[in-house]
C-alpha cells in the first residue's frame, strides 16, 4: 500500500475534521488529545505539536464548526438572502450534526475563562453575519437564532436529521412549529 504524504495544511484539517468527531463524542472535558490523535491515525504528540494543547485544538474546532455554518449560511443567501433562506439551510447543517453539537458543546464550555471570549466570539460573528447576509433587524435575527437553536438542540437529541428516532407525539407536535425546517 502507498502512502501519500499530506502537507501539513491538510495534516491540520484532518486533525480538526477528527477533534470535530471526538469533541461531538466526549465534549471539551470528556475528549482527550489521544483520542482525536487515534480518530485522526496521527500520534498523540503530533497533535500537541500542531496544537500546543488540548485547549488550543478545540478552539481550533469550534472556528472551524462557526466557519462552516457561516460558509453553509453563505451559500444559502446567494439562491435567497432570507432568514427563510437560510433556516432551509439548517438541513445541510443537520446533516453535519457534529458540528452543531461541537458548538453546543463550546457554549456549554464557554465559562471557562480560556474559552469563553472564542465561544462568544463566534456566535456573535454568525448573529452579525445573518444580519448583513438577510438585511433583517436584530429582533428577526434573535428569533432566527432561537429557532435554530431549538433546531439544533433537537438534531444533538437526533429528533431532526438523517438519524432522527422515530417521532413521538411530543415530537411531531414541537416540530410542526418551526418555521424554518423543510
Amino acid at each position: 500500500m502507498v502512502r501519500t504524504r499530506l502537507t501539513a495544511q491538510e495534516r491540520h484539517a484532518q486533525i480538526v475534521r477528527a477533534a470535530v468527531t471526538a469533541f461531538a463524542q466526549g465534549g471539551y472535558a470528556g475528549t482527550t488529545t489521544d483520542q482525536v490523535a487515534r480518530i485522526a491515525e496521527v500520534s498523540q504528540p503530533y497533535v500537541i505539536r500542531l496544537f500546543g494543547t488540548k485547549q488550543e485544538l478545540f478552539l481550533a474546532t469550534l472556528r472551524h464548526a462557526g466557519g462552516r455554518v457561516g460558509q453553509i449560511w453563505r451559500d444559502a443567501a446567494v439562491a435567497d438572502p432570507t432568514l427563510a433562506g437560510l433556516g432551509a439551510a439548517y438541513k445541510t447543517l443537520l446533516d453535519e450534526r457534529d458540528l452543531l453539537v461541537v458548538l453546543l458543546h463550546g457554549f456549554a464550555a464557554a465559562s471557562d475563562p480560556g474559552l469563553g471570549d472564542a465561544v462568544r466570539d463566534c456566535y456573535g460573528e454568525l448573529f452579525l453575519l445573518v444580519q448583513v447576509l438577510t438585511s433583517c433587524s436584530a429582533e428577526e435575527a434573535r428569533d432566527f437564532f432561537a429557532h435554530g437553536m431549538l433546531i439544533t438542540v433537537l438534531g444533538a437529541m437526533r429528533v431532526l436529521g438523517p438519524e432522527a428516532v422515530p417521532p413521538t407525539q411530543w415530537m411531531i407536535d414541537l416540530l410542526g412549529t418551526l418555521p424554518y425546517r423543510q
